[in-house]
Parts: structure tokens; sequence; C-alpha cells
């Protein structure tokens, strides 16, 4: 049998170029060889105020995303999160085996501490073990994830071994998995920090929905590092962002990328970046046009029959074996 992976991405706003680079893109290439669950995470958006309508809206899109950056809806599964409410009864339960100096010290919610200082809710806090949740409610064997969520799937092998020693065996315990390259694509305005769609420019990330225009605007007007040489080096971060942008995009290795562009300046290289973009984004955004709503309904509904399935048969265990009558 296929080992199984789970990811997500929460339904909040348009995705941009980070997003794909450091999930989907891996994605795309891992359902070959896993067996896929691919879910949109709308529990954990809310931990943030959303708009209603726009959240369904932005569900509906996320999904349209996933299909056309290639997820193959006849082998891998769709579905949204609050679908499948044994994902919340079993993060519940773990809340009970979770100590609280285990999430005081996650790095992601002191960033989104300062960030939404006027709603620093309890499910803010402890988003970190509804996660442990997904993961575990389907027995996933790797986690495609980016940097800043090392600590979470952590987190997720340290709930199962832990449930496993008190309750008897029940979870797999899950391994991360991820492309270095692409793990943290970093904001055009600032390479030191990551590209967010909540960032206060949009200077700072490339909509998958951009035109060409707006992103032959970005790339020219991306930040660079003193000097002229064209270098993947840790001393020149914000040219070494883009040149893993160039490269993830155009299946090259960074190292050949500096290469061809030895001797050249920063105008030739921001050039060809932008076409290489451009050229991506035009041919996602011709399938992405081409997907229906009630097709897409139609997947997320298969999906949310699959997904419900396995997650209540690992309930019924979970019910057994921690005293539940049923």
């Amino acid at each position: 049998m296929k080992k199984r992976i789970f990811s997500g991405i929460q339904p909040s706003g348009n995705l941009h170029l980070g997003n794909y680079l450091g999930a989907v893109k891996n994605w795309v290439a891992l359902q070959k060889e896993y067996d896929s669950i691919f879910c949109i995470v709308d529990l954990h958006a809310i931990t943030v105020p959303q708009n209603p309508e726009e959240l369904r809206r932005n569900t509906l899109e996320l999904a349209k995303t996933y299909i056309a950056s290639g997820i193959d809806t006849q082998s891998a599964t769709i579905f949204v999160q609050s679908q499948v409410s044994e994902h919340a009864e079993l993060g519940w339960i773990l809340n009970t085996l979770t100590k609280m100096p285990e999430l005081d010290k996650m790095t992601q919610f002191k960033d989104k501490s300062q960030e939404h200082r006027e709603n620093i809710n309890a499910g803010l806090f402890d988003y970190p073990v509804l996660m442990a949740a997904d993961i575990l409610l389907y027995d996933t064997n790797v986690v495609p994830v980016g940097e800043d969520q090392l600590q979470h799937v952590e987190l997720a092998r340290t709930l199962a071994r832990r449930f496993n020693h008190q309750f008897r065996e029940t979870f797999t315990v899950p391994e991360a998995f991820i492309v270095k390259e692409g793990m943290r694509i970093m904001g055009l305005d600032d390479p030191a920090k990551k590209m967010s769609k909540s960032a206060s420019s949009e200077l700072n990330y490339i909509a998958l929905t951009d035109s060409p225009e707006k992103i032959r605007e970005k790339v020219r007007r991306a930040v660079t590092d003193s000097g002229k040489s064209i270098r993947y080096a840790d001393d020149k971060p914000a040219i070494r962002n883009l040149i893993n942008i160039y490269a993830l995009l155009d299946n090259a290795k960074p190292e050949d990328i500096e290469q061809s562009y030895k001797g050249k300046g920063y105008a030739e290289f921001k050039n060809d970046l932008a076409e290489v973009i451009v050229d991506f984004l035009g041919n996602f955004q011709a399938k992405y046009n081409d997907i229906n709503d009630k097709d897409v309904l139609d997947i997320l509904e298969t999906g949310r029959g699959k997904g419900k399935s396995l997650a209540a048969k690992k309930m019924e265990d979970v019910r057994e074996k921690v005293g539940f009558l049923q």
C-alpha cells in the first residue's frame, strides 16, 4: 500500500507564488507516489476574523486553485475541513493531552499575536492541536510543510506517541517533508520576511491571479542586494530568493541559474524572471478560469465522503479507547 500524505491551506484570500512553490507544487509532485489528502482548512482560517461570504467564496476559489495547479481529483482527495466534524472532535481530545508549555513555545503563535493584537483568541493559541488532529485522523505518514510549520508537525508526533502510550497503539507517527528551496519564499520587498498575502504592501507578493503587467511591475521593483553580481549566496538574500523562484518555476537548479547570469546585471535577470512568472501564471490562470463552481462542488462532495469515511472509522477506535459510550 502507498504511504499517505496530508496537507492543507487556509482559504483566507488569494494565494500567492510563495504558497504555490512552498506547498502546492510539492503536492503535485508527491501525489503519484502517495495516497494523497489535500484539505481546505477553513476551521483554521477563522482564528482571525473572516467575512462569511468571502470565506465561502475563498473556499471554492482555493479548491479551484488546487485543481488548476495539477492536483489529480481522480486519485487525490480534496475536501473542506469543517465538513468532516471528526477534526474538531479529535482536536478536543488531543487538547486534554497537550501541555500548556508546549503551546507557549510555538513561534508562529507569537508572530500572529503581534500581527493580530486585537484578536488573540484561544483558537489562535490552540491552532497546533487542531493541526495535529488533522494529520493524525488519517494515519498520515508524511506531511509536506514549510519551515514555519515544523514545530506543529513535531507536536503532532509528540501527541501521537503520547496517546499511543496512554491508550494503546492508535495513531501513525508522521514525518515532515520539506523541499529546501521552496519551503520559504520570502517577500519581494523584504527578503527577511516570508511572502505573505496579509503583508501591508502588495509589492511583497505575486498573487496567482496577478496580471502580466502587475507581475512585471512587482518584479522590477523587487529589492536587490548591494553590489551587481547575481550570486546564490547567504550574504545576498534578496537575489537568492529571486533565484529560488526562478529555479522552482523553470525546474532548474539554483546554481545553474546563477551560472547562466554570470557577468550580467540585475535588470536583465529581473526581466527574464518576470517572463518566467508571466508564462507560468498565464497557463495556470487559463486552467483556473476553465473550472466552473458546480464541478468544484461535486469534487468537494466526493472528497467529503472519502474523508468522512476514513475519519469516522478512526474516531470510532479513539472513542472506544478513551472510554466513551458508543
